[in-house]
């Protein structure tokens, strides 16, 4: 489903560059959990990236269901990410003058008009989530746990067949964090999505097919099963 070709990208720091990821060469399967660790700055966040088309590669390829992403402009990357991909972010992001079901809806209105059986399909996806009663609510009135749980469900909203994650469940406590970490399991393998989640946490292992840890700008894998 996803192939990295070469893939590399650079920063530039003044008059030296900064490699954080070099020549990797990788497939990630349809319908697989996988779980990145690496300690900070060491590129987690940089793949994720590359592979919803926010940032651009320095060099190399990254094909998915057999479209190169790598080839496409910044709005090409945008519309591709937008119909094919979910984003949980550590923070959020959700829009604070959106209410959660306006918040839940938003992805889906920036790709069609939305309609009724778009409302149901959210207020279904919210009761899976158990915030179905919280549809009219503002994000300032959820908890940190209810404001992730909605990001999640926002990232479901237009069915992705790739759910990336970065450090869900950094910003929570560890109950809560325990919490997310099921929904997403429960969510995600339902719909047999494909699933890269950047995270410190060791304690998501359980969820994982497969562990990726990145070293010295490489990827190295671990079958866990």
């Amino acid at each position: 489903m996803i192939k990295l070709e070469k893939l590399s990208r650079v920063f530039s720091e003044g008059n030296s560059n900064h490699v954080v990821l070099d020549n990797v060469d990788f497939e990630f399967e349809e319908g697989k959990i996988y779980v990145m660790f690496g300690r900070s700055g060491s590129g987690k966040s940089t793949l994720l990236n590359l592979i919803s088309g926010i940032d651009a590669a320095s060099s190399g390829k990254i094909t998915i269901n057999g479209i190169d992403v790598s080839s496409l402009d910044e709005k090409g990357r945008t519309l591709f990410r937008r119909n094919n991909i979910g984003f949980v972010f550590q923070f959020f992001n959700l829009i604070p003058t959106l209410n959660v079901l306006e918040n839940l809806l938003l992805p889906r209105e920036l790709v069609k008009s939305l309609d009724k059986d778009d409302e149901l399909y959210a207020m279904d996806l919210l009761d899976k989530i158990g915030l179905k009663d919280r549809y009219a609510a503002y994000p300032d009135k959820l908890s940190g746990g209810e404001q992730q749980r909605i990001a999640i469900a926002r990232a479901l909203i237009h069915n992705p067949k790739i759910v990336l994650a970065d450090e869900p469940t950094g910003n929570l406590d560890y109950e809560t964090g325990k919490s997310i970490v099921e929904l997403l399991d429960n969510l995600v393998r339902k719909q047999n999505k494909t699933m890269i989640m950047a995270t410190h946490s060791k304690d998501v292992i359980g969820l994982a097919d497969y562990i990726i840890r990145i070293k010295d700008s490489k990827l190295l894998i671990d079958n866990v099963n």
